[in-house]
């Protein structure tokens, strides 16, 4: 039997140092703690061409067997980034010309009314609490995805998916 030996995570200083200049994508993911909505993260990510899935330090998600079956292979197509303090984080993510727009269900702008920059971070939250407040008031830009009605919100692994192709419909039009 072979096991999966987890990835190896960056620091967000070598990440940045290795991406290309022009247009990037990245989630980071603050409480999220499902390891099969890790794995259909990393899919989405790894499939609209994201470059990293940012941890924050307290996080407890690492790739698991059951977040490395859901990726189906995205696990190996990017970075997994461990995050030191959230403010430094936000403030070395700016210096790289990165906006962070976090996700809301209430008090954002539609995301399909929005202009996505081209260098931009996911701020997606845990599925009970969303993002945490001090982060969310330190993003850049408040999204949410207009719906129904019929339920509050998507699944984070559903959300996330809408904004990654999202962004690519924009670079593409």
């Amino acid at each position: 039997v072979f096991g999966a030996m987890p990835a190896e995570e960056l620091s967000l200083s070598a990440w940045l140092d290795s991406l290309e200049p022009g247009p990037q994508l990245a989630v980071w993911l603050d409480g999220v703690g499902n390891p099969h909505n890790f794995g259909a993260i990393l899919r989405s990510a790894a499939h609209f061409g994201a470059t990293g899935v940012l941890l924050s330090k307290e996080s407890t998600l690492t790739l698991s067997g059951a977040a490395a079956r859901v990726a189906e292979g995205g696990a190996e197509a990017l970075p997994v980034v461990r995050l030191g303090r959230s403010d430094n984080a936000i403030a070395q993510l700016q210096s790289a010309g990165f906006a962070v727009a976090a996700t809301t269900v209430r008090g954002g702008q539609s995301l399909h009314a929005s202009r996505l920059p081209e260098r931009l971070v996911l701020l997606m939250g845990a599925e009970q609490t969303g993002v945490e407040a001090a982060l969310a008031q330190a993003a850049t830009i408040r999204l949410l995805i207009p719906g129904s009605g019929a339920v509050e919100s998507l699944n984070v692994a559903s959300a996330t998916s809408v904004l990654l192709s999202e962004w690519c419909r924009q670079r593409q039009a």
